[in-house]
């Protein structure tokens, strides 16, 4: 795997014999490929949620409660809350596109982690996220790839045992 990916990077996939390793890269050259239906994310939605990773990672690894991480993720799903309450279903309207389909794997990971690690779950009042979690969770291309749940806890320990 390391001769394919020497930085250990997923996704990885093979296209016209060379590997690619990145996953906007990816989405670009699938896009390319089979244009129908387009996956493409609008330029002015393209980074709803980017921060979401960073401060879920930030609060899973923090050990002192009161250092602000976890206020710091509840605001960025708050973001996205907001967003989606304006926007939705999906992060551009109607029509699942790419930024969809890299934030909910992301969500998923977020959800089980923290749920194990911190016994935390999204807050209730915050009903778009549930209903676009939800949504992603439960399609069948989600359901069909999705990692096992004892995986993800153990793919996280070693971050939150840092």
């Amino acid at each position: 795997f390391l001769e394919i990916s020497p930085e250990g990077k997923v996704p990885v996939v093979k296209f016209d014999d060379k590997w690619v390793a990145d996953s906007d890269v990816i989405v670009g050259i699938i896009e390319d490929k089979f244009p129908e239906p387009s996956l493409k994310t609008p330029p002015e939605f393209a980074h709803v949620g980017s921060k979401i990773l960073g401060t879920f990672i930030t609060f899973l690894k923090s050990k002192d409660a009161n250092n602000g991480s976890e206020q710091d993720l509840v605001n960025e799903l708050k973001a996205l809350d907001e967003h989606l309450k304006g926007h939705g279903p999906f992060i551009a309207g109607e029509k699942i596109t790419a930024v969809d389909l890299g934030l909910g794997p992301k969500l998923y990971h977020l959800e089980i982690t923290l749920g194990h690690f911190k016994k935390w779950t999204v807050p209730e009042s915050l009903t778009y996220v549930h209903n676009y979690m939800k949504s992603i969770f439960g399609r069948e291309s989600f359901v069909k790839t999705k990692v096992a749940k004892e995986h993800v806890i153990e793919g996280w320990a070693p971050k939150v045992n840092a």
